[in-house]
């Protein structure tokens, strides 16, 4: 069997920023990958919040910024934010995640693609995976919400959901790109919202819904022809799934075993927002681990878990919005202080100078992450 230091399952962002800086530290590393390429079926918008992109340097080829964000209420209104210094940025994922690979195996890690994870043995010594030929220090399990390291091991699991789902049209001109547009629509989507982001080469078209209630796409794109002017034309592309929406998991390892990203609930309860903490944790995890191989004490997955949010804020306000209020309470409550405060510490944190109108319901960070039916089509070089 071949040896490494640590082998990764999961080539997406958690599992590349993981396997970079780990080998950029001296470790023998290796990602499994059950694609062929890492930017095939891809399964998250990849909108990056401000905080995302200060983890990590991103060329600017595979990115368009977005300062500012219009809030539609159900009946019409529609309030425009800002905050001085803060943006997303819509990104051409699957290019970014194939520029990541590519970045990962520069520093030195190999990353076998078309090689699914199914099974492996812990010895004590090593963590044997035997279909493949290959034996680990330390298996992370960086596979997605419904990981299969976890499974194996016996580890916690993801039991609370958003149901998310996008599609992708050519660019619209009718719809302005200065915003990323955000709509409150219980009637459509209890629990969540939808968004209309003009993205990069190509405009992103979703919405979520909590409760196990598959959100009304069709309605919602028919909504946005009938208000925004849209053509919204054939779909370039469609993906659908669950994400996470339970915080962190308590159960992430056991004996040269663990779990981060999705797999482990590194997840925004409330936005189902991940990616800021799956670059973090992701890069953490890989320096950890570093420590612990090289110089021993205590087990990455310990050390780590000290450092992953808990999210109990934003469990009581996921439970708020599972309750889906109904459309009309949106329309009442759009201009209200308690909605502006709340939603502007949702969306811009601390930085609460500046903005304009009243701030947006919850944090687009990443969504939806489930099994992409089509690779992405974009302009921007993938």
């Amino acid at each position: 069997m071949r040896e490494y230091d640590l082998v990764i399952v999961g080539a997406s962002f958690a599992g590349l920023a993981c396997a970079r800086t780990a080998a950029m530290r001296g470790l023998r590393v290796a990602v499994l990958e059950r694609k062929d390429d890492p930017g095939e079926g891809v399964r998250t918008t990849g909108i990056l919040v401000k905080e995302a992109i200060e983890e990590t340097d991103i060329p600017v080829g595979l990115t368009r910024m977005i300062r500012e964000v219009r809030v539609h209420a159900p009946g019409g209104r529609s309030v425009d934010l800002s905050s001085p210094g803060y943006f997303f940025l819509a990104t051409d994922t699957p290019a970014l995640l194939r520029w990541m690979a590519r970045e990962a195996m520069r520093a030195g890690a190999q990353v076998l693609t078309g090689r699914s994870f199914r099974s492996a043995l812990d010895t004590g010594s090593f963590v044997e995976i035997a279909d493949h030929g290959i034996k680990a220090r330390l298996l992370v399990g960086a596979d997605g919400a419904g990981s299969q390291v976890a499974r194996q091991f016996a580890l916690g699991r993801n039991r609370s959901f958003l149901c998310g789902i996008e599609l992708e049209f050519a660019p619209e001109p009718a719809l302005d790109e200065r915003f990323l547009h955000c709509f409150l629509t219980s009637s459509l989507a209890p629990g969540y919202i939808g968004w209309a982001v003009p993205g990069v080469g190509i405009m992103q078209v979703g919405l979520a819904a909590s409760g196990g209630v598959r959100p009304d796409i069709n309605g919602f794109v028919e909504m946005l022809r009938r208000r925004l002017g849209l053509r919204l034309e054939e779909p370039l592309a469609r993906r659908s799934g669950l994400i996470p929406a339970g915080a962190t998991l308590k159960r992430t390892h056991t004996g040269r075993v663990m779990l981060i990203g999705d797999a482990a609930g590194h997840v925004s309860p409330l936005t189902g927002g991940g990616i800021v903490q799956t670059l973090r944790l992701g890069r953490r995890c890989a320096q950890l681990a570093a420590d612990w191989i090289f110089a021993g004490g205590d087990h990455p997955a310990v050390a780590l878990g000290e450092e992953a949010p808990r999210f109990r804020g934003k469990l009581m306000l996921r439970r708020l919005l599972d309750l889906a209020p109904p459309d009309w309470a949106w329309d009442a409550a759009i201009g209200t202080w308690a909605f502006r405060s709340l939603a502007q510490s949702t969306y811009f944190h601390a930085r609460r100078q500046g903005f304009e109108g009243a701030p947006p319901l919850a944090a687009q960070e990443t969504m939806p992450r489930a099994e992409g039916e089509q690779p992405r089509r974009s302009g921007s070089g993938s």
